[in-house]
C-alpha cells in the first residue's frame, strides 16, 4: 500500500525536512518514552512511539502558539538540549461550562549525538523553526486587515498598582510576566504613583525606544496614554504606536470589546487577562476609532470609550466608594442609583449615520419611538449655548479648515495587505496639527440642519459609545467595533420604571437590551453629537473619568489610533 507523501517516513529521515519538519525526541522525565514530532505551516503534532496498537496522537493549532525556546538542563553532565514550546488552546473549564484559554506546554528533549553544542544546535533549530511559523499563524478574523508590531517587540508597560482592587501588579507577576518571557517579548515596567503619571511619562518619552505601549489597569490608564501621546507635538506619529490593553481595573470595559471582537467565548476576571495577554504576545495589530470631546472651557480631549451623562455617570462616580470590592461595585451602585432614581433636563442633538446600516445575522431592528428624536429644529438648534455665551465664534480656533479625504498614508503588513489611515491636516509651515472636527460648530454656535435635534428632555440617561462593551458584563453595543467609524448613542427619557431600568441592564449583560421594547430606550448610529445640560446638578464622564460639568460636543475620528486585537 502506497504511503500518503505527507507524512514522513521515520525511517528514512530523521530530524530533517521532508515536506515537514520531522524529529524523534525522548520525554524530558522519562528516557524510555519517545515521541515523534512533526511540524507543519499550521500544526506542531505529536506522537508517542509505542508497540502497542492506538496510540495517542497530539495535534496543536500553531495559532495557539506564542513562543519556544531552547535550553540547556540544570545538570551539567547531561548532554542533551530541550526545547519548550507554549500553547494557549481553548480548553473546557474545570468547573463551568464552556471553553476560555488555557496554558499548555510541550517539552522534549534532544540528545542525538554526545555533543552537547550540537544537541543545542537542533533545538534550537526547532525552536526557531516553531516560533517562525506560529507568527504566521496569528489567528486573523475574515475580512480584516492587520499590521504586526515588529519583532522582537519591545513594550512598556504601565501598570496602576491602586487600579480595582489593588491586585494590578500581582496580577501581572502571577500571569503576564511569564507570558511575556516565553514569547520572548522584552519589556519595561512603568509603575504609576499619582494620577496623570501615565500622561506625563508618555509625552515625555522616546517612543522610537518603544514598539508598543501596554495598559495593566481598568480604563482609566489609558485614557492617560491616549491624551499623553496626542498632547505630543509628533502627535501624529506617537498615536500611531500599537496600544494593548490588560484587564487589572473594575470595569474593563475596552480589555472585554477587545476579547469579544476575537470572536472567542465570554471570558471574565483572569480567563479575560489569559486572553488579552495572549493577543498581546501574538502581536496582531489593528486600528481604533478615536473621539473628540471638545469641554465648554475649550479643554479638548480625546476617548475612546464613553461619554456618558446621568445614571450611568452617577453609578460610575459614586461607585468609588466600593472600589475594594472589585466589579461587584457597579451593581452595587446601580442599586443605590435605582433606589433614588433622577432625572436630568437637557438638550441633545446629533449627526445620524447617512447610510443604512446592514443588520447584523440574528440582530434586532428597533423601531424608535417618533416623539422621542423629533426632526423638527428646536430651541438647540436655533438659538447658541445659554450656559457659556461668552465662548468665541469659533470653539475650533486652530482647526477650521475641513480635512480632505484623499490624504492618506499606508501601513503595509507581512501579508502585503494594508491598513489606510487619513493623513493629519498640515499647515502651511509644514507643520502637523491635531485632526480638525470638521463635523462640529463652535458650541455657541446652532447645530447644522442636517442634525437631529431631540431638544428639552427630561432624561435618565444619555450614552454615546464606540465600544462592545461598557463593563466585562456588559455588553451594551452588540454591532460595534473598534474601527467601525460610528459612535452608538444610547438615551433613556424620564417615566421609565425602576424595574424596567434594572431589566434593560440585566440584559445588557447579553446583549439584549434592545430586545426589550422599552419605549423610553432610544438607539441612534451617528457620527457626532452635541449635549446641553440644563440640571444645574449632575456628572458627566468621559472613559469613566468626571470632566467638567457643562455643555459638550464630540466627533468620531475613524481608524486615528491602533490598538493590539486579534
Amino acid at each position: 500500500m502506497e504511503k500518503d507523501a505527507s507524512e514522513p517516513d521515520p525511517s528514512r529521515q530523521r530530524n530533517g525536512v521532508v515536506g515537514v519538519l520531522y524529529g524523534e525526541f525522548t520525554d524530558t522525565l522519562n528516557d524510555r518514552v519517545r515521541y515523534s514530532v512533526s511540524l507543519t505551516e499550521s500544526a506542531l503534532t505529536v506522537q508517542r512511539i509505542s508497540s502497542s496498537p492506538g496510540r495517542t496522537k497530539m495535534v496543536f493549532n500553531l495559532t495557539d502558539c506564542i513562543g519556544c525556546r531552547a535550553y540547556r538542563g540544570p545538570d551539567s553532565t547531561d548532554v542533551g538540549a530541550y526545547f519548550t514550546a507554549y500553547f494557549y488552546p481553548f480548553k473546557r473549564r474545570w468547573m463551568s461550562a464552556g471553553v476560555a484559554r488555557q496554558r499548555v506546554e510541550q517539552c522534549f528533549r534532544v540528545a542525538l549525538v554526545q555533543d552537547p553544542l550540537a544537541n543545542l544546535q537542533e533545538a534550537e533549530r526547532w525552536a526557531r523553526a516553531i516560533r517562525e511559523a506560529s507568527v504566521l499563524q496569528a489567528p486573523r478574523r475574515d475580512g480584516v486587515v492587520y499590521g504586526e508590531v515588529c519583532r522582537p517587540c519591545r513594550v512598556m508597560i504601565l501598570v496602576n498598582p491602586h487600579s480595582g482592587r489593588g491586585q494590578a501588579l500581582q496580577l501581572f507577576t502571577g500571569h503576564v510576566q511569564g507570558m511575556l518571557t516565553e514569547a520572548s517579548v522584552p519589556y519595561t515596567l512603568v509603575i504609576t504613583e499619582h494620577q496623570n503619571h501615565a500622561r506625563e511619562v508618555v509625552k515625555k518619552a522616546d517612543l522610537s525606544q518603544w514598539d508598543a505601549l501596554a495598559i495593566m489597569s481598568g480604563d482609566g490608564l489609558l485614557f492617560e496614554v491616549i491624551n499623553g501621546l496626542m498632547e505630543r507635538e509628533d502627535w501624529q506619529e506617537a498615536i500611531q504606536t500599537p496600544l494593548g490593553i490588560l484587564p487589572g481595573g473594575s470595569g474593563n470595559a475596552l480589555a472585554a470589546s477587545v476579547h469579544h471582537y476575537s470572536q472567542s467565548p465570554p471570558a471574565w476576571n483572569e480567563e479575560l487577562l489569559l486572553s488579552c495577554g495572549f493577543m498581546l504576545c501574538k502581536g496582531l495589530v489593528g486600528s481604533m476609532d478615536l473621539v473628540s470631546v471638545h469641554l465648554a472651557s475649550r479643554q479638548r480631549l480625546f476617548s475612546f470609550l464613553s461619554l456618558a451623562w446621568g445614571f450611568v455617570a452617577d453609578v460610575d462616580i459614586e461607585s468609588e466608594k466600593y472600589r475594594h470590592v472589585g466589579a461587584i461595585r457597579f451593581l452595587m451602585g446601580t442599586l443605590v442609583r435605582l433606589a433614588s432614581l433622577r432625572t436630568y433636563q437637557g438638550r441633545l442633538a446629533y449627526l445620524p449615520v447617512k447610510e443604512a446600516p446592514k443588520p447584523p445575522k440574528g440582530s434586532i431592528k428597533v423601531n424608535h419611538p417618533p416623539t422621542s428624536a423629533p426632526q423638527q429644529p428646536s430651541f438647540c438648534s436655533s438659538l447658541p449655548c445659554r450656559l457659556f455665551p461668552n465662548l468665541s465664534p469659533n470653539q475650533n480656533s486652530l482647526h477650521n479648515h475641513i480635512g480632505t479625504n484623499s490624504n492618506h498614508n499606508t501601513i503595509t503588513n507581512s501579508s502585503n495587505n494594508a491598513i489606510t489611515t487619513k493623513r493629519p491636516e498640515t499647515q502651511v509651515d509644514g507643520k502637523t496639527r491635531e485632526p480638525v472636527d470638521s463635523l462640529l460648530p463652535g458650541l455657541d454656535q446652532p447645530v447644522p440642519e442636517s442634525w437631529t435635534v431631540v431638544g428639552e428632555e427630561d432624561f435618565v440617561l444619555v450614552l454615546a459609545i464606540y465600544q462592545s462593551h461598557l463593563a466585562e458584563d456588559l455588553w451594551t453595543a452588540p454591532g460595534a467595533m473598534a474601527d467601525d467609524g460610528v459612535i452608538h448613542l444610547f438615551y433613556v427619557t424620564a417615566g421609565i420604571s425602576r424595574p424596567a431600568l434594572l431589566r434593560l441592564f440585566l440584559a445588557m449583560e447579553k446583549g439584549a437590551h434592545l430586545a426589550c421594547g422599552c419605549p423610553h430606550l432610544v438607539y441612534e448610529r451617528v457620527k457626532a453629537l452635541r449635549l446641553e445640560p440644563i440640571s444645574t446638578q449632575g456628572m458627566i464622564t468621559v472613559d469613566g473619568e468626571m470632566v467638567e460639568y457643562g455643555p459638550v460636543q464630540a466627533q468620531i475620528h475613524p481608524g486615528l489610533a491602533r490598538l493590539i486585537c486579534g
